[in-house]
């Protein structure tokens, strides 16, 4: 009986299949012989590769175990020098310092194809997306930070001739051991549409919060937090932003507004801090915020939410759709609801563009980088 209905269902659907034009299921091996092996089967990781892989490190060229960098005070050290087309693939470092401010004492920079300035300028703490200068495991896309302090960047940083990345200690104490490990490859030549990576640090210590506005209305976004501007072509990958809270309430009010090809109004406009960051109702509130961090947003750091001295510090990766300009583009966010609030900020914000654009606004000093509360008067 029971081989007679295995035999049936097989039957109905031998009979079914040949109404539709098809066969039988073949075995599995035989539909592997009868595809073709075309390019989306293999992924590129199988496929013969035409670059060199190479490493950059601070290991003791002794052959000893000393393998990390003393940086004295006010000295720079170089982390990679290439003079072939290359790219950086991956950063790792990892830094044990007597000052407890040496994320945002230590300084990163990077030039590309013999420019003079940097295309990349941010203190190690707030590009890796610490921005309030403390520790704290998170993993994103791009960048992440594992137990050990360790700090790791997934950036492809391309350069057509040469590249130099160098930290600076711009703190008043020695760095005992920096470890660098860069990893980078060399190539014969870069394509044309090849694009330079950038990464400029901003902070306002404290925002200047509008006054006398009843109506609370802010169309043009001009007194916004400015993350990021630049002229040239290209594309916005994301941002990394630390608050310190110098009132209590609720700092995300603010909308995120893009200047695209445009100065005088916004091209893109969002609905709130937490929702560019892709959380909501003020990521759970004053008694329930819970830090979370995923592969394109996270808010990793949510200490005393919506209180007096309040910390919080959140990522926004555009990887999935980045923001293209031709010509021109400013980054920027409302600091509370029509820039009604006077939190402090700092911030990093990530971008390609064809040219290395380097006319950044200065670095401020050690000092005025510090996060300190600013409670006005």
């Amino acid at each position: 009986m029971m081989d007679s209905l295995k035999g049936g269902r097989r039957g109905f659907l031998g009979r079914l299949m040949g109404a539709a034009g098809l066969t039988a299921a073949a075995p599995a091996a035989s539909l592997a012989q009868a595809r073709p092996a075309g390019d989306g089967l293999i992924p590129s990781y199988a496929r013969a590769q035409d670059y060199r892989s190479l490493k950059q490190s601070s290991h003791d060229q002794t052959g000893g175990n000393r393998d990390s960098f003393t940086i004295p005070a006010g000295a720079t050290q170089t982390l990679l020098e290439s003079n072939e087309p290359g790219a950086i693939t991956h950063i790792w470092f990892t830094i044990a310092a007597q000052s407890q401010m040496h994320l945002k004492e230590l300084v990163l920079r990077a030039y590309w194809d013999g420019n003079s300035k940097p295309s990349v300028e941010v203190p190690v703490g707030d590009f890796f997306g610490l921005n309030l200068g403390q520790y704290q495991i998170y993993e994103s896309a791009y960048l992440a930070c594992s137990p050990g302090r360790s700090l790791n960047c997934y950036f492809y940083m391309p350069w057509r001739r040469n590249a130099r990345m160098t930290v600076t200690n711009e703190g008043s104490q020695e760095v005992r051991a920096f470890y660098s490990n860069i990893d980078y490859i060399t190539v014969g030549s870069q394509p044309a549409d090849m694009l330079y990576f950038h990464a400029q640090y901003r902070q306002a210590a404290p925002c200047v919060a509008t006054e006398g506005d009843a109506r609370k209305l802010n169309p043009d976004g001009k007194l916004n937090y400015v993350y990021a501007e630049t002229r040239g072509r290209g594309h916005l990958m994301g941002v990394t932003l630390g608050v310190l809270l110098n009132a209590d309430g609720w700092m995300g009010e603010g909308d995120d507004m893009i200047f695209i090809d445009d100065d005088s109004k916004p091209l893109i406009i969002g609905t709130g801090s937490e929702d560019y960051f892709l959380g909501s109702w003020n990521f759970g509130g004053r008694d329930g915020a819970v830090p979370f961090g995923h592969r394109y947003y996270g808010a990793p750091i949510i200490i005393m939410p919506e209180r007096t001295g309040g910390r919080y510090c959140c990522y926004r990766w555009h990887g999935d759709n980045p923001v293209t300009f031709t010509r021109y583009m400013k980054h920027t966010m409302e600091h509370g609801h029509a820039n009604d609030r006077h939190d402090n900020f700092f911030s990093a914000c990530y971008w390609y563009q064809t040219e290395p654009y380097t006319n950044f606004p200065a670095l401020p000093p050690v000092a005025e980088r510090t996060p300190r509360l600013k409670i006005p008067s």
